[in-house]
């Protein structure tokens, strides 16, 4: 099971965990990763591996904003 956002394409980050003592060991920063299932404008049902991140942007509401000038 890849530990990969299927909406954004976000992967785990990997590099090193530095001790007080400047030791250097390899570590990795996993995504935060949810299975949610989505609906389409079809209403077809699909279980999708989303990021937190993506799953609040695409829950906020849409507001238009107005050309100014």
């Amino acid at each position: 099971m890849a530990k990969k956002c299927e909406v954004t394409g976000k992967k785990p980050l990997t590099g090193y965990k530095v001790s007080h003592s400047q030791r250097h060991t390899k570590r990795r920063w996993l995504p935060n990763l949810r299975k949610v299932t989505v609906t389409d404008e079809n209403g077809n049902r699909a279980q999708v591996k989303m990021s937190v991140k993506a799953l609040r942007t695409m829950s906020k509401p849409v507001r238009i904003r107005k050309k100014q000038g």
